[in-house]
């Protein structure tokens, strides 16, 4: 439920972000060249610019999910998360308050953030590299 509320109040964002890519791709030259070729705009939408415009919101989203993950645990951390459901943010927050701080009810909660955001953080950088059509295949060697 959290990660939902996240996501409304995110999503505001990520429209102004593809819009402005789509603003930006608007004024490129092989955009141009295709309006004035007369090609309709359902072809220049998306053959020409969609895969321009996908690699940056692919990562744009793949860091957007990594700072929800990393919210969501810093508002349980802080008790303000939903409470019946568990968390790693909770869990972080009662190795804390523990009596006796053991290190193993703090290190697995925080690995598993750690190993979460940083895998999502590959997964965009991933996609980047295999949609992005300005990368060069042949100096990624």
């Amino acid at each position: 439920m959290m990660m939902v509320i996240i996501g409304i109040t995110a999503w505001s964002g990520y429209a102004r972000y593809v819009r402005a890519e789509f603003l930006k791709l608007r004024q490129q030259d092989f955009v141009q060249a295709a309006v004035a070729c007369g090609l309709p705009l359902r072809s220049i939408l998306f053959r020409h610019m969609l895969p321009n415009g996908l690699a940056p919101l692919l990562v744009a989203t793949s860091f957007g999910v990594a700072s929800a993950i990393l919210a969501e645990a810093t508002l349980s951390f802080l008790g303000l998360g939903l409470i019946d459901d568990p968390s790693w943010g909770q869990l972080l927050n009662q190795a804390v308050q523990s009596s006796t701080f053991n290190w193993w009810l703090a290190v697995f909660p925080g690995g598993a953030i750690f190993l979460t955001v940083f895998s999502y953080n590959l997964l965009g950088e991933s996609l980047r590299d295999a949609v992005d059509p300005h990368t060069n295949r042949s100096k990624r060697a």
